[in-house]
């Protein structure tokens, strides 16, 4: 339910973290799935929020700005196998919709004067491509160069990604249903720390 919108703020943060890794930029950034996280969080019944993430993340910023990120659906972790599983099925239905992309486009030109150490603040727009749907996406995040060949890129604040806008709801509603549930909220926050390193 709320996992979906984990992979949509994933993909602004990924370009943006790019984008500052390089003040004589050359050759392609590579996300570091092993050091990069996207989160989100469920909430249930009112008022019990759980923490969720995507451990199958993968990801590049071009020499040209075109930033893309990509979230394998099947890969989300709630802690529960059984709830991994309902999430796969009835929610993502992955067989038909595997993966989430995110994709933008970064003004490279505004972070070539970062140093190791420096940091920016950057408003990042994109499209996510979930469930066969392309919609908006709009994050601030910062930017932070780490030695020259890795930057992080981590979002200032949560994303709100909705369940109705990626024809979701459905899928909610089943989850709610087989689990007993007397409310899933449909809209859940979505946080990411990104580390992107140079080719």
């Amino acid at each position: 339910m709320s996992r979906l919108v984990s992979a949509l703020a994933l993909a602004p943060v990924l370009a943006l973290a790019t984008a500052c890794s390089q003040p004589a930029a050359q050759g392609d950034w590579t996300l570091d799935a092993a050091a990069s996280q996207l989160n989100f969080v469920s909430i249930k019944s009112g008022d019990i929020a759980e923490v969720h993430h995507f451990t199958g993340l993968s990801g590049s910023v071009s020499e040209d700005g075109t930033a893309e990120l990509v979230i394998d659906l099947a890969s989300v972790e709630t802690g529960i196998v059984v709830r991994n599983e309902r999430m796969r099925e009835h929610l993502f239905e992955t067989e038909t919709h595997p993966t989430a992309r995110l994709t933008a486009q970064v003004d490279l030109a505004a972070l070539y004067n970062l140093a190791p150490g420096d940091q920016t603040a950057l408003e990042l727009d994109g499209v996510l491509d979930l469930h066969g749907v392309e919609v908006p996406i709009f994050a601030n995040v910062l930017v932070s160069d780490l030695n020259g060949s890795r930057v992080i890129v981590t979002t200032q604040g949560p994303v709100m990604i909705h369940a109705a806008d990626f024809n979701l709801q459905a899928g909610l509603d089943t989850l709610q249903e087989l689990a007993g549930l007397p409310s899933i909220t449909p809209s859940v926050p979505v946080t990411a720390t990104l580390v992107f390193e140079r080719e």
